[in-house]
């Protein structure tokens, strides 16, 4: 019988998934273009160094019920090849945890360290993180699109 936790793991790999395989190839010039001069749009270097970071912020582990973990990060990467590097880490770190926990723990509230979503469940938090990751994903592979078509 499939659980909730399963549920979430393969959408969590289903939505890493997607995003990985639309970022195979990043080049460079990808992750550095200005989808316009202002800085009105923000560019892939944010949109991916955001990702990372949500994946592993120290909250992650906390809120899950789980022991301190995380990934700490230096700013954005230089390069396509680091960004990707950090990305890959940083699921695999978020990954771990939403492995670690168990139906009981899902289902619990997330309690005291959440503030004012104290009361939210856990699950509704891990849903939170992957709604995230779906949205900025989506974002990061539409400005690939949006490059492509100014070339």
């Amino acid at each position: 019988m499939t659980t909730s936790r399963d549920d979430l793991l393969d959408l969590s790999d289903y939505a890493w998934q997607r995003l990985r395989k639309r970022l195979t190839g990043l080049t460079d010039a990808e992750y550095r273009w200005q989808p316009a001069e202002s800085g009105a749009v923000t560019a892939m270097p944010w949109r991916l160094g955001h990702i990372a970071d949500f994946l592993t912020e120290q909250r992650n582990a906390v809120w899950l019920g789980l022991s301190a973990t995380g990934i700490e990060r230096d700013g954005e990467p230089d390069t396509a090849t680091a960004a990707l590097a950090a990305l890959d880490a940083a699921y695999a770190s978020w990954r771990a945890l939403l492995e670690a926990s168990t139906e009981e723990t899902l289902a619990a509230p997330i309690g005291t360290p959440a503030g004012r979503y104290g009361e939210a469940t856990r699950r509704s938090f891990v849903l939170h993180v992957l709604d995230e990751l779906i949205h900025h994903g989506a974002e990061a592979a539409l400005l690939r699109d949006l490059y492509s078509a100014t070339r």
